[in-house]
Protein backbone atom coordinates (compact mmCIF):
# COMPACT_ATOMS: atom_id res chain seq x y z
CA UNK A 1 0.00 0.00 0.00
CA UNK A 2 1.19 3.42 -0.70
CA UNK A 3 0.29 7.05 0.52
CA UNK A 4 -2.32 7.41 -2.35
CA UNK A 5 -3.98 4.44 -1.75
CA UNK A 6 -4.11 5.49 2.05
CA UNK A 7 -4.99 9.24 1.02
CA UNK A 8 -8.28 7.71 -1.24
CA UNK A 9 -9.78 6.05 1.45
CA UNK A 10 -9.59 9.32 3.44
CA UNK A 11 -11.16 10.88 0.48
CA UNK A 12 -14.01 8.56 0.61
CA UNK A 13 -14.63 9.79 3.94
CA UNK A 14 -13.96 13.39 3.71
CA UNK A 15 -13.57 14.29 0.43
CA UNK A 16 -10.82 17.47 0.33
CA UNK A 17 -13.11 19.68 -1.83
CA UNK A 18 -15.53 20.39 1.13
CA UNK A 19 -12.73 21.78 3.38
CA UNK A 20 -12.67 26.18 4.02
CA UNK A 21 -10.56 27.66 1.69
CA UNK A 22 -8.61 28.77 4.03
CA UNK A 23 -7.59 25.50 5.18
CA UNK A 24 -4.52 23.40 4.76
CA UNK A 25 -5.58 20.00 3.89
CA UNK A 26 -4.36 16.44 2.01
CA UNK A 27 -0.93 15.59 2.18
CA UNK A 28 1.58 18.17 3.50
CA UNK A 29 4.96 16.62 4.13
CA UNK A 30 5.83 13.28 1.84
CA UNK A 31 5.29 11.67 -1.51
CA UNK A 32 2.28 9.98 -2.42
CA UNK A 33 3.63 7.16 -3.72
CA UNK A 34 5.58 6.68 -0.75
CA UNK A 35 5.50 2.61 0.82
CA UNK A 36 3.18 2.82 3.92
CA UNK A 37 5.21 0.77 6.59
CA UNK A 38 2.08 1.85 9.21
CA UNK A 39 -0.49 4.69 9.72
CA UNK A 40 -0.04 6.57 13.15
CA UNK A 41 -3.64 8.38 13.75
CA UNK A 42 -3.11 12.07 15.99
CA UNK A 43 -4.90 15.26 16.66
CA UNK A 44 -2.21 17.10 16.20
CA UNK A 45 1.64 16.58 14.79
CA UNK A 46 4.01 17.31 17.02
CA UNK A 47 7.55 16.63 17.50
CA UNK A 48 6.70 13.62 19.97
CA UNK A 49 3.95 12.63 17.90
CA UNK A 50 6.92 12.08 14.87
CA UNK A 51 9.07 10.40 17.69
CA UNK A 52 6.26 8.02 18.20
CA UNK A 53 6.26 7.05 14.79
CA UNK A 54 10.00 6.47 14.32
CA UNK A 55 9.79 4.31 17.01
CA UNK A 56 6.96 2.61 15.89
CA UNK A 57 8.64 2.16 12.29
CA UNK A 58 5.14 4.02 10.64
CA UNK A 59 5.82 6.26 8.08
CA UNK A 60 2.73 7.92 7.68
CA UNK A 61 0.84 10.06 10.45
CA UNK A 62 -2.89 11.03 9.62
CA UNK A 63 -3.38 14.06 11.74
CA UNK A 64 -6.44 16.22 12.10
CA UNK A 65 -4.86 19.96 12.75
CA UNK A 66 -2.38 20.69 9.92
CA UNK A 67 1.07 21.47 11.27
CA UNK A 68 1.53 23.34 8.07
CA UNK A 69 -1.53 26.26 7.81
CA UNK A 70 0.72 29.54 7.39
CA UNK A 71 2.82 29.26 4.43
CA UNK A 72 7.00 28.35 5.43
CA UNK A 73 9.61 30.79 3.68
CA UNK A 74 12.60 29.09 6.46
CA UNK A 75 13.07 25.58 7.73
CA UNK A 76 15.92 26.40 10.35
CA UNK A 77 13.68 24.01 13.16
CA UNK A 78 13.30 27.75 15.17
CA UNK A 79 9.44 27.04 15.11
CA UNK A 80 7.76 24.17 16.70
CA UNK A 81 6.55 23.39 12.79
CA UNK A 82 9.75 23.93 11.20
CA UNK A 83 11.15 21.00 13.90
CA UNK A 84 8.51 18.95 13.27
CA UNK A 85 8.34 19.65 9.53
CA UNK A 86 12.55 19.01 9.19
CA UNK A 87 12.38 15.71 11.46
CA UNK A 88 9.42 14.06 9.28
CA UNK A 89 11.73 15.06 5.89
CA UNK A 90 14.41 13.65 7.55
CA UNK A 91 13.46 10.68 8.74
CA UNK A 92 10.81 9.93 5.68
CA UNK A 93 7.82 10.34 7.36
CA UNK A 94 4.53 11.24 5.21
CA UNK A 95 2.06 13.63 7.20
CA UNK A 96 -1.99 13.61 5.86
CA UNK A 97 -3.73 16.32 7.55
CA UNK A 98 -7.76 16.16 7.59
CA UNK A 99 -9.31 19.17 9.39
CA UNK A 100 -12.52 21.00 7.83
CA UNK A 101 -12.79 18.82 5.35
CA UNK A 102 -13.76 16.12 8.58
CA UNK A 103 -15.34 18.99 10.26
CA UNK A 104 -18.01 19.18 7.33
CA UNK A 105 -18.82 15.54 6.68
CA UNK A 106 -21.99 14.34 8.42
CA UNK A 107 -20.18 11.46 9.91
CA UNK A 108 -16.88 13.92 10.74
CA UNK A 109 -15.59 15.43 14.44
CA UNK A 110 -19.69 16.75 14.82
CA UNK A 111 -21.22 13.48 13.93
CA UNK A 112 -18.85 11.59 16.52
CA UNK A 113 -19.78 14.51 19.62
CA UNK A 114 -23.33 13.68 18.36
CA UNK A 115 -22.63 9.54 19.30
CA UNK A 116 -20.89 10.61 22.33
CA UNK A 117 -23.64 12.55 23.83
CA UNK A 118 -26.49 10.09 22.63
CA UNK A 119 -27.76 13.06 20.34
CA UNK A 120 -30.86 11.82 18.05
CA UNK A 121 -30.95 12.23 14.32
CA UNK A 122 -28.61 14.97 13.69
CA UNK A 123 -28.47 17.35 11.24
CA UNK A 124 -25.78 19.57 9.49
CA UNK A 125 -26.47 23.08 11.54
CA UNK A 126 -24.53 25.18 8.96
CA UNK A 127 -25.63 23.46 5.60
CA UNK A 128 -22.86 24.40 2.90
CA UNK A 129 -23.81 25.95 -0.03
CA UNK A 130 -21.99 25.96 -3.89
CA UNK A 131 -20.66 22.25 -3.45
CA UNK A 132 -22.97 21.21 -6.66
CA UNK A 133 -22.96 21.76 -10.13
CA UNK A 134 -25.55 20.88 -12.60
CA UNK A 135 -24.62 18.82 -15.97
CA UNK A 136 -27.16 19.98 -19.00
CA UNK A 137 -25.95 17.84 -22.51
CA UNK A 138 -28.01 16.53 -25.33
CA UNK A 139 -27.69 12.91 -26.24
CA UNK A 140 -28.82 11.08 -29.24
CA UNK A 141 -32.25 8.75 -28.04
CA UNK A 142 -30.83 5.90 -28.91
CA UNK A 143 -28.32 5.79 -26.42
CA UNK A 144 -29.26 7.90 -23.81
CA UNK A 145 -29.39 5.07 -21.21
CA UNK A 146 -26.23 4.21 -21.93
CA UNK A 147 -24.83 8.15 -21.52
CA UNK A 148 -26.48 8.39 -18.09
CA UNK A 149 -25.57 4.72 -16.59
CA UNK A 150 -21.87 6.27 -17.15
CA UNK A 151 -22.79 9.54 -15.29
CA UNK A 152 -24.37 7.78 -12.24
CA UNK A 153 -21.62 5.06 -12.20
CA UNK A 154 -19.21 8.42 -11.83
CA UNK A 155 -21.32 9.87 -9.35
CA UNK A 156 -24.01 11.72 -10.24
CA UNK A 157 -27.53 11.99 -9.73
CA UNK A 158 -27.29 11.30 -6.07
CA UNK A 159 -29.72 13.81 -3.85
CA UNK A 160 -29.80 12.47 0.15
CA UNK A 161 -31.02 9.04 0.42
CA UNK A 162 -31.78 8.93 -3.67
CA UNK A 163 -29.57 7.92 -6.56
CA UNK A 164 -29.94 7.76 -10.07
CA UNK A 165 -31.87 11.06 -10.30
CA UNK A 166 -32.10 12.83 -13.79
CA UNK A 167 -34.58 14.61 -15.60
CA UNK A 168 -35.12 14.77 -19.79
CA UNK A 169 -36.76 16.04 -22.26
CA UNK A 170 -37.13 15.32 -25.86
CA UNK A 171 -36.38 17.33 -28.69
CA UNK A 172 -34.55 17.91 -32.37
CA UNK A 173 -30.94 19.26 -32.48
CA UNK A 174 -29.15 20.05 -35.85
CA UNK A 175 -25.47 20.24 -37.24
CA UNK A 176 -23.36 20.75 -39.89
CA UNK A 177 -20.26 18.49 -39.90
CA UNK A 178 -17.50 21.08 -41.75
CA UNK A 179 -14.31 19.92 -43.35
CA UNK A 180 -11.62 18.14 -40.64
CA UNK A 181 -14.62 16.67 -38.86
CA UNK A 182 -15.32 12.81 -38.56
CA UNK A 183 -18.92 13.03 -37.69
CA UNK A 184 -20.29 9.81 -35.88
CA UNK A 185 -23.45 10.98 -37.40
CA UNK A 186 -24.53 12.16 -40.48
CA UNK A 187 -22.21 13.99 -43.46
CA UNK A 188 -19.86 16.25 -44.30
CA UNK A 189 -21.12 19.46 -45.46
CA UNK A 190 -24.88 18.65 -44.75
CA UNK A 191 -26.91 19.73 -42.20
CA UNK A 192 -27.98 16.73 -40.11
CA UNK A 193 -31.32 16.83 -37.81
CA UNK A 194 -31.07 13.98 -34.89
CA UNK A 195 -33.49 13.09 -32.22
CA UNK A 196 -31.68 14.11 -29.07
CA UNK A 197 -32.68 14.08 -24.87
CA UNK A 198 -32.07 17.06 -23.14
CA UNK A 199 -30.30 15.20 -20.03
CA UNK A 200 -29.97 17.28 -16.33
CA UNK A 201 -27.98 15.71 -13.71
CA UNK A 202 -26.64 16.89 -10.41
CA UNK A 203 -23.09 15.98 -8.74
CA UNK A 204 -20.90 17.14 -6.32
CA UNK A 205 -18.58 19.53 -7.50
CA UNK A 206 -15.36 17.33 -6.66
CA UNK A 207 -16.47 14.90 -9.09
CA UNK A 208 -16.25 17.42 -12.44
CA UNK A 209 -13.43 15.94 -13.30
CA UNK A 210 -14.92 11.93 -13.53
CA UNK A 211 -18.16 13.25 -14.70
CA UNK A 212 -17.07 14.82 -17.62
CA UNK A 213 -14.26 12.15 -18.24
CA UNK A 214 -17.71 10.22 -18.30
CA UNK A 215 -19.67 12.30 -20.64
CA UNK A 216 -16.85 12.08 -23.45
CA UNK A 217 -16.16 8.58 -23.21
CA UNK A 218 -19.89 7.25 -23.46
CA UNK A 219 -21.27 9.93 -25.63
CA UNK A 220 -21.15 8.98 -29.30
CA UNK A 221 -20.61 12.70 -30.63
CA UNK A 222 -16.88 13.87 -31.80
CA UNK A 223 -18.02 17.37 -30.36
CA UNK A 224 -20.07 17.21 -27.04
CA UNK A 225 -22.21 19.74 -26.47
CA UNK A 226 -22.84 20.44 -22.43
CA UNK A 227 -23.13 23.17 -19.72
CA UNK A 228 -21.96 23.12 -16.42
CA UNK A 229 -23.93 25.43 -14.04
CA UNK A 230 -23.15 25.84 -10.18
CA UNK A 231 -25.60 25.45 -7.82
CA UNK A 232 -26.54 28.24 -4.32
CA UNK A 233 -28.78 24.54 -3.12
CA UNK A 234 -27.52 24.25 0.53
CA UNK A 235 -26.09 20.73 0.80
CA UNK A 236 -28.19 18.75 3.77
CA UNK A 237 -24.99 16.20 4.12
CA UNK A 238 -22.04 18.78 4.24
CA UNK A 239 -21.66 21.63 6.39
CA UNK A 240 -20.37 22.67 9.51
CA UNK A 241 -21.78 21.50 12.96
CA UNK A 242 -24.67 19.45 13.59
CA UNK A 243 -28.04 19.78 15.90
CA UNK A 244 -30.56 16.82 17.39
CA UNK A 245 -32.43 15.68 20.13
CA UNK A 246 -31.60 14.20 23.28
CA UNK A 247 -33.80 10.78 23.65
CA UNK A 248 -35.41 12.82 26.38
CA UNK A 249 -35.25 15.97 27.71
CA UNK A 250 -32.60 17.18 30.73
CA UNK A 251 -32.40 19.46 33.47
CA UNK A 252 -30.01 21.83 32.83
CA UNK A 253 -27.49 20.80 35.39
CA UNK A 254 -28.24 17.23 34.55
CA UNK A 255 -27.08 17.68 31.20
CA UNK A 256 -23.93 19.55 31.89
CA UNK A 257 -22.93 16.20 34.12
CA UNK A 258 -23.99 14.39 31.48
CA UNK A 259 -21.53 16.42 29.08
CA UNK A 260 -18.67 16.46 31.49
CA UNK A 261 -18.57 13.00 32.12
CA UNK A 262 -19.07 11.94 28.29
CA UNK A 263 -16.63 13.76 26.82
CA UNK A 264 -14.05 13.55 30.03
CA UNK A 265 -14.25 17.38 30.89
CA UNK A 266 -12.30 19.07 34.14
CA UNK A 267 -14.78 22.11 33.65
CA UNK A 268 -17.15 23.45 31.08
CA UNK A 269 -17.27 27.33 30.55
CA UNK A 270 -20.85 28.48 30.30
CA UNK A 271 -23.68 31.33 30.06
CA UNK A 272 -26.80 31.58 32.23
CA UNK A 273 -28.78 29.18 33.01
CA UNK A 274 -32.10 29.77 31.69
CA UNK A 275 -34.07 27.40 34.00
CA UNK A 276 -35.56 25.71 31.21
CA UNK A 277 -34.81 21.73 30.34
CA UNK A 278 -32.10 20.81 27.84
CA UNK A 279 -33.67 18.81 24.50
CA UNK A 280 -32.41 20.13 21.55
CA UNK A 281 -28.68 20.27 21.02
CA UNK A 282 -26.14 22.15 18.54
CA UNK A 283 -22.48 20.70 18.44
CA UNK A 284 -19.41 22.45 16.74
CA UNK A 285 -16.10 20.92 17.50
CA UNK A 286 -13.43 23.77 17.93
CA UNK A 287 -13.45 27.31 17.70
CA UNK A 288 -17.45 27.58 16.67
CA UNK A 289 -18.16 31.15 17.45
CA UNK A 290 -19.01 31.91 14.65
CA UNK A 291 -22.06 29.34 14.58
CA UNK A 292 -23.54 31.04 17.40
CA UNK A 293 -26.50 32.71 15.42
CA UNK A 294 -27.07 29.63 13.62
CA UNK A 295 -27.45 27.68 16.84
CA UNK A 296 -29.93 30.31 18.45
CA UNK A 297 -32.16 30.67 15.32
CA UNK A 298 -32.41 26.75 14.50
CA UNK A 299 -33.75 26.48 18.13
CA UNK A 300 -31.21 25.32 20.11
CA UNK A 301 -31.68 24.75 23.94
CA UNK A 302 -27.75 24.51 24.13
CA UNK A 303 -24.93 24.90 21.90
CA UNK A 304 -21.49 22.79 22.65
CA UNK A 305 -18.17 24.26 21.33
CA UNK A 306 -14.84 25.87 22.25
CA UNK A 307 -13.06 29.09 22.31
CA UNK A 308 -15.28 31.32 23.52
CA UNK A 309 -14.46 34.88 23.96
CA UNK A 310 -16.16 36.54 26.73
CA UNK A 311 -18.42 39.07 25.19
CA UNK A 312 -19.48 36.05 22.66
CA UNK A 313 -21.10 34.49 25.51
CA UNK A 314 -23.41 37.30 25.81
CA UNK A 315 -25.00 36.04 22.17
CA UNK A 316 -26.61 33.81 23.90
CA UNK A 317 -29.50 35.96 25.60
CA UNK A 318 -31.32 33.98 26.91
CA UNK A 319 -32.22 32.25 23.99
CA UNK A 320 -29.57 29.20 24.71
CA UNK A 321 -26.94 28.03 26.80
CA UNK A 322 -23.51 28.51 25.22
CA UNK A 323 -20.87 25.59 26.12
CA UNK A 324 -17.83 26.18 26.10
CA UNK A 325 -15.89 22.35 26.66
CA UNK A 326 -12.53 23.50 25.32
CA UNK A 327 -10.96 22.90 21.82
CA UNK A 328 -9.17 19.56 22.43
CA UNK A 329 -11.86 18.52 23.96
CA UNK A 330 -14.35 18.84 21.37
CA UNK A 331 -12.20 16.82 19.07
CA UNK A 332 -10.28 14.52 21.18
CA UNK A 333 -12.96 11.50 19.27
CA UNK A 334 -11.44 12.81 16.02
CA UNK A 335 -8.78 10.21 16.35
CA UNK A 336 -10.68 7.38 17.04
CA UNK A 337 -12.63 7.88 14.64
CA UNK A 338 -10.45 7.83 11.88
CA UNK A 339 -8.77 4.47 13.65
CA UNK A 340 -11.95 2.63 13.47
CA UNK A 341 -12.54 4.23 9.58
CA UNK A 342 -9.13 2.77 8.53
CA UNK A 343 -9.02 -0.15 10.68
CA UNK A 344 -12.29 -1.09 8.87
CA UNK A 345 -11.08 -0.56 5.07
CA UNK A 346 -7.51 -1.86 6.10
CA UNK A 347 -8.14 -4.47 8.74
CA UNK A 348 -4.71 -6.22 7.67
CA UNK A 349 -2.84 -3.36 7.54
CA UNK A 350 -1.13 -1.77 11.10
CA UNK A 351 -3.20 1.59 12.28
CA UNK A 352 -2.15 3.12 15.94
CA UNK A 353 -3.67 5.36 17.76
CA UNK A 354 -1.14 8.09 18.54
CA UNK A 355 -0.06 7.73 22.25
CA UNK A 356 1.18 11.16 23.01
CA UNK A 357 -1.11 13.58 24.32
CA UNK A 358 -0.92 17.09 22.34
CA UNK A 359 -3.36 19.67 24.42
CA UNK A 360 -1.46 22.38 24.99
CA UNK A 361 -3.45 23.66 28.14
CA UNK A 362 -3.68 22.32 31.25
CA UNK A 363 -6.25 23.01 34.35
CA UNK A 364 -4.74 23.52 37.89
Amino acid sequence: MIVQDVADLLEELAPLANAEGFDNVGLLVGAPEAKVTGILVTLDTLENVVDEAIAKNYNLIISFHPIIFKGLTKITGKTYVERVVAKAIQHGINIYSMHTALDNVIEGVNGKICEVLGILEPQILIPKTETLLKLTTYVPKNVIEQVKGALFAAGGGSIGNYSHCSFTLEGIGSFRPENGAQPAIGKLEETHFEEEVQLHMTFPKRLKSAMLRALFESHPYEEVAYELTSLINEHQYVGMGMIGNLPTPMEEKAFLEHLKKSMHLSCIRHSDLRKKPIEKVAVLGGSGAFAIAAAKARGADIFVTADIKYHQFFEAENKMIIADIGHYESEQYTKNLLVDYLTKKIPNFAVALSESITNPIKYF
